[in-house]
């Protein structure tokens, strides 16, 4: 059954999450043409640990992936992604509060564009562990590779073949610039977690927070108190100094980054400037926003 295990960790009585519609799935399948390009999206996640969960399109659905640190442009860094259930192509789309169960937490959608395979059979790269492909997003761009490990979790040391590595190839858009760092907003609501929280209940969590203690709840300890402020007229509480201290080293890179280039020995990456174009899949939910 499309989507049984997706439907099954989840109560759609109580999160606004898409139920996601069978009928929708195969129609997108058959008009699918991997050549022109399938839709991609990554939604940045904080629920008990932040992460970001990469998604393809593929047969109707959407193939995921958690990323605990999110993508990475320097293609010396393999970033683990942990392969989940698969996703309604609805879910593309999806940006909000998921009050309680499964998943609570804030859901941004951080990148979204379409990726073409740099392979002619996706099943069998996929059964083998290494699918490679080209991602053409606002934020992600240029060629990069999914390969399955044989860690804990991979298929090779008896797992269930769920670890894989997500790794940038060189290219054009590769570059030590931290994307997830220069480039944290929202490409649907150009908010930040605060923005999203604020936008629907602040307070939903009184008490059962998804994230209470370490670094995931202290920062959704700030985000809900910057959010109640927003939603009540208020300007925000200053950041944290850590806070500050991250946007000062972001701003160092960049600088670093602008020596580098005056010098002739590096350059920063184009996906760290505006895109060139919008991406050119767009999923139902994209369409009628527009139409």
């Amino acid at each position: 059954m499309v989507l049984e295990k997706y439907k099954q960790k989840r109560n759609f009585s109580s999160t606004p999450e898409p139920s996601g519609d069978p009928r929708v799935a195969e129609e997108r399948a058959k008009k699918a043409n991997p050549e022109k390009g399938l839709f991609f999206c990554v939604q940045k996640h904080l629920a008990s640990h932040l992460h970001y969960d990469v998604r393809l399109e593929w047969k109707g659905v959407l193939l995921s992936w958690a990323v605990p640190k999110g993508p990475s442009l320097d293609p010396k860094t393999k970033r683990l992604a942990m392969q989940v259930e698969d996703h309604p192509i609805e879910y593309g789309t999806f940006e909000g509060v998921i009050p309680e169960g499964y998943g609570a937490g804030i859901v941004m959608l951080w990148d979204q564009g379409t990726w073409t395979p740099e392979v002619e059979g996706v099943d069998a790269a996929l059964k083998k562990g290494d699918l490679k492909f080209t991602l053409d997003g606002y934020k992600l761009k240029g060629s990069w590779v999914l390969v399955r490990t044989s860690g804990r979790w991979g298929s090779q040391s008896g797992g269930d073949g769920r670890s894989w590595l997500l790794i940038k190839h060189r290219d054009e858009w590769a570059g030590e610039v931290d994307i997830t760092e220069f480039a944290p907003r929202s490409v649907k609501s150009d908010g930040d977690f605060e923005d999203i929280l604020a936008a629907e209940q602040p307070d939903v969590w009184q008490s059962n927070r998804p994230a209470k203690g370490g670094e995931a709840g202290a920062m959704l300890a700030t985000i809900i108190e910057r959010a109640a402020r927003l939603k009540a007229g208020e300007a925000p509480a200053p950041a944290s100094d850590k806070a500050k201290g991250t946007r000062e080293n972001r701003k160092g890179t960049r600088e670093k980054g602008q020596g580098k280039r005056d010098k002739g020995k590096a350059r920063a990456p184009r996906a760290v400037k505006k895109a060139d174009r919008k991406p050119r899949a767009t999923t139902s939910a994209t369409r009628k926003r527009k139409s």
